[in-house]
């Protein structure tokens, strides 16, 4: 039959037909190669030194948290580049050894008023020398106090008291401790206390603008221990009995005044 010579004719057709190559291989030759890519194994890496993977984790790190590390950055240069006035707002510390001081000049007041600020828990003049193991000293030019405080304890003489006075809206506080006032300081600040002869040769230091008070001290043991104190107004430093007692009177705006305050302090 016509027909039995077809399937033979066809192949030798197929054979004659040329049929452009894709990147000069056959599809045959093209599936051939796939195949034995897929069966090659995959070269694994070479194994990084330690440093070099250090190094790698260090600038994955950084890459991760670059904006934290800007924004650091930045805070660090602003405030290395803030106006020396500035920098005394806001960190400038100076100290006398028993007295730290930082100028606070947005610091809050206590407003007229109400409780006596500064005496909490107010308790009799005649207790307050035995809570406090020392008899407290009252200036002349105030009189009695209209309230006393002991806070601390007078465990290793660490206690101060508190005597406050009310003057019609005004109110003055005059804190007594026992700690040494060292008049060597060597921190800048913005501006200096005034010095203030006193009688007997001590010396006064006022503080015309607000503040804030630390009174680090060293009880009989040795031990170094802390009296805070609120935001403060005008106060004048000074000491008596040759150092062994620390006065900080506050509340008296005007310097002269605070003075013969000081003075009029029984000894």
């Amino acid at each position: 039959m016509a027909d039995e010579g077809l399937p033979d004719e066809l192949r030798e057709l197929g054979r004659r037909l040329r049929v452009p190559d894709v990147d000069g291989e056959s599809m045959a030759e093209r599936v051939h190669a796939q195949l034995l890519a897929e069966r090659a194994p995959t070269p694994e890496p070479e194994p990084r030194s330690a440093p070099r993977r250090w190094w790698a984790s260090v600038r994955g790190w950084a890459r991760a948290r670059w904006r934290a590390l800007v924004a650091a950055l930045t805070g660090v240069l602003i405030v290395l580049v803030l106006t020396p006035p500035v920098r005394a707002a806001v960190a400038e510390w100076f100290g006398f050894g028993g007295v730290a001081v930082r100028y606070d000049p947005d610091g809050r007041h206590v407003p007229p008023g109400g409780p006596v600020p500064g005496c909490p828990e107010p308790v009799p003049p005649a207790e307050a020398g035995r809570l406090a193991g020392f008899e407290p000293l009252i200036p002349g030019a105030l009189g009695a106090p209209d309230a006393m405080a002991v806070t601390g304890s007078a465990e290793r003489g660490r206690a101060v008291i508190s005597l406050c006075w009310r003057e019609g809206e005004r109110t003055v506080r005059l804190d007594e401790f026992p700690a040494r006032l060292d008049i060597g300081f060597a921190k800048q600040v913005r501006t200096q206390p005034e010095w203030v002869d006193l009688p007997d040769g001590a010396q006064g230091y006022w503080f015309a603008a607000p503040h804030l008070l630390t009174f680090p001290m060293t009880d009989g043991t040795g031990s170094a221990w802390t009296h805070e104190v609120p935001t403060a107004g005008p106060t004048l430093l000074w000491t008596r009995n040759g150092g062994a007692l620390t006065f900080r009177l506050e509340g008296i705006p005007d310097r002269e005044e605070a003075r013969r305050t000081a003075e009029s302090v029984g000894g």
